[in-house]
């Protein structure tokens, strides 16, 4: 089943691997490259799931994922934390800002490919 896919980074060596990927596996792809560039695709193609660096210019990833947990419309967005901010305090504020996976970078192609397959299911 194709579902769409919000990817948010500003480091093309991360989106373009990571949109082939997950093209490769059956999903629609939209990237966005700030946190002001997310929060207008969610609101604009209401992805299934964001993948969602936490360094963005302007609105960073923490505060892109509270806006999103925060809006009913939008509660339902499952969102993966990919960043390379991996101290327990950052992870710590991931999930209670309401993520539903943090993986850190660098990742291996099967970690992503299984998460986003979970969430989804789920």
């Amino acid at each position: 089943m194709s579902r769409k896919i919000l990817i948010v980074d500003d480091d093309p060596n991360i989106v373009v691997p990571l949109q082939f990927l997950m093209e490769q596996n059956g999903h629609d792809v939209i990237v966005a490259q700030s946190g002001e560039e997310a929060l207008e695709a969610v609101s604009k193609y209401n992805p299934a799931l964001v993948l969602l660096d936490i360094m963005l210019p302007g609105i960073d990833g923490f505060e892109v994922c509270e806006i999103i947990k925060l809006n009913p419309e939008w509660k339902a967005i499952k969102i993966i934390f990919l960043t390379a901010k991996g101290r327990d305090v950052d992870i710590a504020k991931g999930m209670v800002l309401g993520a539903d996976a943090y993986i850190t970078k660098p990742f291996s192609n099967k970690q992503i490919v299984e998460c986003v397959k979970k969430l989804l299911e789920a």
